[in-house]
């Protein structure tokens, strides 16, 4: 009796051991370039890992490497902490709206896009719209390669915006004047910083939310009032003329600012996938996380694992609590 208690004891000890431990729920999150979606991607770690108790990776890459693991449901990339729309229409079309493999939350905050100046520097030049950069004397004064022509950043590589950007300086009747330079965001920073120092003249593509408005002084440049009639733009991953196809002459309309997650998800890890779906910051949160990351040099995930701390209504409310 006492030998067959022990048996029975053994087997189901080893079959306990044998038995595979239930896995924590699991997510990797893309991290595009910019702060604001790096300030993003972190939170929503800090979120599934101490409130969710599941485990988060960080995987660098752009628009398109992004959406396109989400599109495979793999697990390579399951979120994009950072869609701008219509900006990255051309993605969601295809991946949320057709092939319905991709998800957007259902929160957004508010994006405003345009290009900017120094204050010193506009108000020395009497700069107060897009047009004035076409202005000799401006372009002259932002001209630091001595090429005869202005440099204007207007983006990172990979960045849809970039490419609108391109075409409202050519349709804007800029490109005898103004070079048009993409280049990564941290090099931008740089060159404004650098500028002001110098009392040089420069000019970039901004938009809020972000650091920049509380790491320096400066102003969006005014643009012909959004017109659908006249902004046609056609990206590249829909034409390979996408250039010559496309007609951007007005301001771009204000944004739609959401994340967005592979539907394969929800089977692999629900309790992440009903988070994403409630999800929501709004503008001021975003340039308050990239300030006290670009502007102070903190630790993108320092700043997110206090912000829960202190807002853990908000991240209840989040994950239906």
């Amino acid at each position: 009796m006492t030998s067959n208690f022990k048996s029975l004891a053994f087997a189901a000890a080893v079959s306990l051991c044998a038995a595979p431990a239930l896995a924590a729920e699991q997510v990797k999150i893309g991290v595009p370039s910019w702060t604001g979606a790096q300030a993003i991607a972190y939170l929503l770690a800090e979120v599934v890992e101490s409130r969710i108790g599941g485990e988060a990776e960080m995987v660098p890459g752009n628009n398109a490497t992004i959406f396109q693991a989400m599109d495979q449901g793999k697990g390579d990339i399951d979120v994009h902490p950072d869609v701008w729309l219509p900006n990255q229409e051309s993605f969601t079309k295809k991946y949320v709206d057709e092939a319905g493999t991709v998800t957007l939350s259902k929160n957004s905050y508010e994006g405003n896009q345009g290009f900017c100046v120094s204050k010193d520097f506009g108000m020395a030049n009497n700069i107060t719209d897009i047009a004035d950069l076409g202005r000799p004397d401006v372009a002259a004064l932002m001209d630091s390669d001595g090429n005869g022509k202005g440099e204007m950043w207007i983006g990172a590589p990979g960045w849809a915006s970039a490419n609108v950007n391109e075409v409202k300086v050519r349709d804007y009747g800029l490109m005898d004047f103004i070079e048009p330079v993409r280049a990564e965001e941290s090099v931008k920073t740089a060159r404004i910083k650098d500028s002001i120092a110098k009392g040089e003249g420069y000019a970039f593509y901004c938009y809020k939310p972000h650091a920049v408005w509380f790491m320096f002084d400066v102003e969006m440049l005014s643009e012909p009032t959004y017109d659908p009639a006249m902004y046609t733009m056609v990206q590249p991953s829909d034409s390979p003329d996408w250039f010559t196809e496309s007609k951007v002459a007005t301001k771009d309309a204000l944004k739609n600012v959401q994340i967005a997650y592979s539907n394969s998800l929800a089977e692999r890890s629900p309790a992440i996938a009903e988070f994403f779906a409630n999800f929501e910051l709004t503008a001021d949160d975003v340039s308050s996380f990239a300030y006290e990351i670009s502007g102070k040099g903190r630790e993108p995930a320092e700043v997110a694992k206090e912000w829960v701390a202190a807002n853990s209504d908000r991240v209840d409310g989040w994950l239906g609590l």
